[in-house]
């Protein structure tokens, strides 16, 4: 798990204030650090007239030149930092590379306005270095790191892939107690290089690093319902930390699973783009319900915009420890987005999509989405260059009552192409009487009424050729990211609601639609404004849309062979904040209901009542895990607040998606 901790301290009685001739001098707290996410704290002192804008440059590699820093953070953040002196004390993530610390020296009169990062905010300068650190290395010896799950193909499976340094054989161990993991099975070893990436960024210094070698294994043979434990690693390379997870099951009449999309990372520091500081509390609340949950299986469906790394690679690295806490426990499923992909030369780019796929991948191609990730099936696409076919594109898999699809909105969907003929085929092969409910999930949505309009020719086109399908084939719910909002629509055909049935009248099982791109990415659309006044701030609600929320957090899914439930949980306060039901006939019931299971109690309640125990009663045990989380941006809200007196982030009136 990250700890990220920040914590911006000053120790007045460690330090001596120098005279102007004294030098500037730069220390660290450890040389070398055991694992990802362990603390280091950064002592400087002897800086004569001290700028607000004075800054510590994070480098890893040790050698990088001054220009190719990951990170930084200013000095101004210590409160003691006008004395010249102070210390910071950061997390930092295995990059499998030595790191080193820099500071410098910088003026408003040296402010490049050309030079800026995601925000505007102009990038700090490198011209005066005035002190670096010793160099600092973790500690060889200690196991893999981000290890994330995912089901395959077949039953009594579970996939487990993690990253090395060396790429030397590992293997996983398992079973059904901590103590005795007596089954091994070996994994296969992929990586991919900076010739494979497509463009800037990614494949230029200030954003390539060394990613790793990735292993992936799978445990078979598993008994269905059953707490498994695992660890991953050698006994040269050293062994990951004991996991677990609850297997799923076969033919099971309950099903359960967190959903959103565009989620990305948080870092205690700044970098190129901008972070998700949301994102922790995401993490947080779903760790939360998969304890409360105790031994069923469950799964977490991120649909697109993943890590928001565009090209700046450690910010994968940094997501994958991220959720590390929750995706070893469960299935963390993916689909592709804008963020991960899109450049001018993608294979499919058809003269209507001029406005839609641009530079949102930052040169990466869809290579790390399709190597870091091994979903089920075995779909892919050309990249027309030397990288590996892009994967992980659609595909499908039943989980207890619910058929979950993906698909991607990034590549070629229209009729006649291979993934509508996959769609049509898997839609029309849909056991109803086992897996009554079907999801529908991609990352750019069908419907929205935010005021995106750069997608339009995109909507009309997924409207045209896919629309019908979800239809004609009774799709119980289709789900979207893309728009950082979170939106839930009527049963929609051609933007009429369907009929609900609540009075006796007729009804039509038509798809219920939701936005749930509210997981961590703040860049927030406007609404539609009224067509005869786009420039007023007046947002009419159409009929078609039931709720709009501007809360980050994510959907929660309990279903049933009766009903299926979705409640939207947000991140501020982890309670609910939306509901609907809709039944295994198709019909859909708004507002807050209960879901009973098989034996009469109710699914939502016992839920409920286990995060009630959690927050109220257990909250440090469930949360402490999170103590790191917390304190760390505290720590970091106050280095902005430092930032934002200099200079106000600015949000484009084009929305970032």
């Amino acid at each position: 798990m990250i700890n990220l901790i920040l914590v911006v301290f000053v120790l007045p009685h460690f330090f001596i204030q120098l005279s102007s001739s004294s030098q500037v001098s730069v220390s660290v707290s450890r040389r070398s650090i055991p694992k990802s996410g362990d603390p280091i704290t950064i002592k400087w002192s002897g800086i004569d007239a001290p700028s607000k804008l004075d800054w510590l440059g994070i480098y890893s590699p040790a050698n990088s030149s001054r220009h190719n820093f990951i990170g930084y953070i200013f000095l101004s953040s210590s409160p003691e930092w006008e004395s010249g002196s102070g210390s910071i004390t950061i997390p930092l993530i295995n990059l499998r590379s030595d790191y080193q610390f820099r500071i410098f020296h910088w003026s408003e009169s040296e402010i490049n306005p050309n030079r800026q990062d995601h925000d505007h905010n102009p990038l700090p300068g490198t011209k005066h270095l005035l002190a670096d650190s010793e160099t600092i290395v973790f500690e060889s010896g200690r196991g893999p790191e981000q290890t994330h799950l995912a089901l395959t193909d077949r039953d009594g499976e579970m996939r487990v892939m993690f990253v090395t340094h060396d790429g030397k054989e590992s293997h996983v161990k398992y079973g059904l107690t901590r103590n005795e993991l007596n089954k091994v099975v070996g994994t296969q070893v992929s990586r991919y290089e900076r010739e494979d990436m497509c463009d800037a960024p990614a494949n230029r210094s200030i954003g390539w690093r060394d990613p790793g070698f990735i292993h992936d294994g799978v445990m078979a043979g598993l008994e269905d319902g059953k707490r498994y434990y695992y660890q991953v690693g050698s006994d040269s390379g050293g062994w990951s930390k004991t996991f677990n997870f609850v297997s799923p099951i076969r033919n099971s009449t309950e099903t359960i699973a967190f959903l959103f999309g565009d989620m990305g990372t948080a870092t205690p520091y700044s970098t190129f783009v901008r972070i998700q500081e949301e994102s922790i509390s995401t993490i947080k609340w779903i760790n939360r319900d998969i304890d409360a949950i105790g031994d069923k299986p469950a799964l977490i469906s991120h649909i697109g915009d993943i890590s928001y790394a565009r090209g700046y690679s450690w910010l994968w690295d940094n997501f994958f420890n991220q959720i590390e806490p929750v995706a070893s426990k469960v299935p963390y499923h993916v689909c592709i987005g804008n963020h991960e992909y899109d450049w001018p030369l993608q294979p499919w780019r058809p003269d209507w999509s001029t406005s839609v796929y641009n530079t949102d991948g930052g040169g990466e191609c869809g290579v790390p989405y399709s190597l870091r990730f091994h979903m089920p099936g075995n779909s892919s696409e050309p990249t027309g260059t030397r990288a590996p076919a892009t994967r992980n594109l659609y595909y499908s898999f039943d989980m207890g009552v619910v058929h979950f699809v993906y698909f991607s909105t990034e590549t070629d969907f229209l009729s006649g192409s291979k993934q509508y003929e996959f769609l049509k085929n898997d839609l029309e092969s849909v056991n109803r009487s086992k897996t009554p409910y079907v999801v529908v999930q991609g990352h750019r949505p069908m419907y929205t009424t935010s005021y995106e309009t750069r997608d339009l020719p995109f909507r009309e086109r997924l409207q045209e050729h896919l629309e019908p399908l979800l239809v004609k084939s009774r799709v119980t719910l289709a789900l979207w990211g893309h728009v950082h909002r979170y939106e839930r629509f009527c049963p929609l055909n051609n933007f009429t609601c369907g009929s609900l049935g609540m009075e006796g009248e007729d009804w039509k099982a038509f798809p219920v639609h939701m936005v749930i791109g509210m997981a961590g990415q703040d860049w927030q659309p406007i609404w539609q404004p009224r067509p005869d006044h786009l420039t007023d701030p007046i947002f009419p609600q159409p009929v078609r849309s039931l709720y709009r929320g501007g809360e980050f957090g994510y959907i929660r899914l309990t279903a049933n062979r009766e009903k299926l439930t979705l409640s939207y949980v947000g991140n501020h306060d982890g309670e609910v904040h939306d509901v609907v039901e809709i039944m295994a006939s198709g019909q859909v019931l708004n507002g807050i209901g209960r879901a009973i299971a098989d034996d009469g109690v109710s699914v939502m309640g016992r839920l409920d009542s286990r995060f009630t125990w959690y927050v109220r009663v257990g909250s440090v045990l469930v949360l402490g895990a999170f103590l790191g989380y917390v304190l760390g941006f505290v720590s970091r809200s106050r280095k902005d607040s430092v930032f934002r007196e200099r200079w106000t982030a600015v949000k484009s009136e084009e929305t970032e998606t």
